[in-house]
């Protein structure tokens, strides 16, 4: 997780950095659009790995009490 998390900071950084740079410099073209998907495409599998971790941790925990 803390890895997924470092990859949307710096994600998050890199897409901020795009948009200010937006009236200075012209974007290429769907580069900001392809920016974006990608940083989804982050928190998307961030997400998809929290549920997983808490689905696997009530799991065990359960598995445990049965025992």
């Amino acid at each position: 997780m803390k890895l997924a998390t470092a990859l949307i900071g710096i994600s998050s950084i890199h897409l901020l950095k795009a948009f200010i740079e937006i009236g200075t410099k012209p974007a290429q073209d769907n580069s900001i659009l392809w920016q974006v998907v990608v940083h989804l495409t982050f928190v998307v599998s961030a997400l998809l790995l929290a549920i997983t971790d808490r689905i696997s941790t009530q799991t065990a925990t359960e598995s445990r009490a049965k025992h």
